[in-house]
């Protein structure tokens, strides 16, 4: 009994241990889930395109580049005509003068001072404008100077003749006249077509680029296209501008400017007026009253200008006649001298009309319009001329 007690002992162990390696064997399948483990680690690797992606970074950089350039546009900024002496600025610009009267007299001059070049003198000073009894006047002047002091050479009687122009031109006041205080008025005038809007546009932008508050009145009512005109310079130069309807009354427009001038504490107002000629006797009326209602509210204009184009020579002193009846003529805008080939018609305008070039036009932009300065007209006028007078003596010797 006891013997079969331990077979059965015997028999349970060795079943009981061969389940258990069974068993063991079974579990032991569990560790075969770590190889799973190694795509995991394999999926690290797609990380490292990530840091590939911070490439594209570097064009926002090179986004810079473009600000170069700015700095390269100020160079514009830089005009060289401001850079010009006066007298630079006008031998640049008369051209046409010179090689038309300067080249004319030199040759004359340098045959010699004969009879015959006397009154070809006067023939050439008349042909560029200077008007005959001007020229009369001023050829006997000099040729009077040239007995006095002995001139015999026509480098000697050229000298002169600047000298006797410059006397001529020089004894003018061609200062605008500015207010101390409160707004300056000018009146501006002249024919349609000489270039009138323009030289207000003109001086508009050269005094708003100075720092200075400027109006504007479009009084020229007879043409819509004038105060069209009128109000794009003012928004090119930054004034502003009084307009009304085609056709509205001119003096009250000139009244609206001055008051919204005042009102603004703007220092310069700037007038423009009607200029057709087809019934003078009504424009010229228009423009007395014109004048009459803005000097009843703003006082005595401090300048009255006539705009004259200076091609139209002669022609445009007679047209001007009309004005100087009118209103009193302080000094006149000459434009399109640079145009011309009768750069006589400055003196003819001081003789004859009794008034002073104050401006000048000397081409298409703003710049052009500048101030008449006597000195550097007549250097301009006769500029490299000295030389031809002298090479032409030394062929005659």
């Amino acid at each position: 009994m006891t013997e079969e007690l331990i077979v059965v002992v015997l028999a349970v162990v060795v079943l009981l241990g061969g389940g258990g390696a069974l068993l063991l064997r079974r579990r032991g399948r569990a560790p075969e889930a770590p190889p799973p483990e190694a795509p995991v680690a394999e999926e690290v690797e797609p990380e490292a395109p990530v840091a590939e992606e911070v490439e594209p970074e570097a064009p926002v950089a090179e986004e810079v580049e473009p600000e170069a350039p700015v700095a390269e546009e100020v160079e514009p900024e830089a005009p060289v005509e401001p850079a010009l002496t006066p007298t630079q600025r006008f031998s640049a610009r008369l051209g046409r003068a010179r090689e038309s009267l300067g080249t004319s007299v030199a040759a004359i001059l340098g045959r010699g001072l004969t009879e015959e070049a006397w009154e070809e003198l006067e023939e050439s000073l008349i042909a560029a404008d200077v008007g005959v009894e001007a020229t009369m006047e001023l050829v006997e002047g000099l040729r009077e100077r040239c007995r006095e002091e002995g001139v015999r050479t026509g480098e000697d009687a050229l000298s002169l003749l600047k000298e006797v122009l410059r006397l001529e031109l020089g004894t003018a006041d061609r200062e605008l006249a500015r207010r101390p205080e409160g707004t300056t008025v000018w009146l501006v005038t002249g024919v349609n077509g000489t270039g009138k809007t323009t030289s207000i546009g003109k001086l508009a932008a050269r005094h708003t680029r100075e720092g200075e508050r400027v109006v504007l009145a479009a009084a020229d009512t007879f043409r819509a296209a004038a105060a069209d005109q009128l109000e794009r310079w003012g928004q090119t130069s930054g004034a502003r501008v009084v307009r009304a309807g085609e056709g509205a009354d001119p003096a009250s427009v000139a009244f609206d400017g001055y008051a919204s001038a005042a009102a603004g504490d703007a220092d310069l107002l700037l007038v423009d007026t009607a200029g057709r000629l087809q019934n003078k006797t009504a424009l010229m009326d228009e423009l007395r009253k014109t004048k009459r209602v803005l000097e009843r509210e703003a006082g005595p204009c401090d300048e009255v200008l006539l705009v004259i184009d200076a091609t139209t020579g002669q022609n445009g002193l007679s047209q001007a006649q009309a004005f100087l009846e009118a209103v009193d003529v302080s000094g006149v805008v000459l434009t399109k001298l640079d145009s011309t080939a009768r750069g006589g018609i400055v003196i003819a305008i001081q003789r004859q009309l009794g008034i002073p070039v104050k401006i000048v036009g000397l081409g298409e932009s703003v710049d052009d319009l500048a101030p008449f300065d006597p000195e550097a007209f007549v250097e301009a006028l006769f500029a490299e001329v000295a030389q031809d007078v002298d090479l032409e003596e030394d062929g005659d010797r």
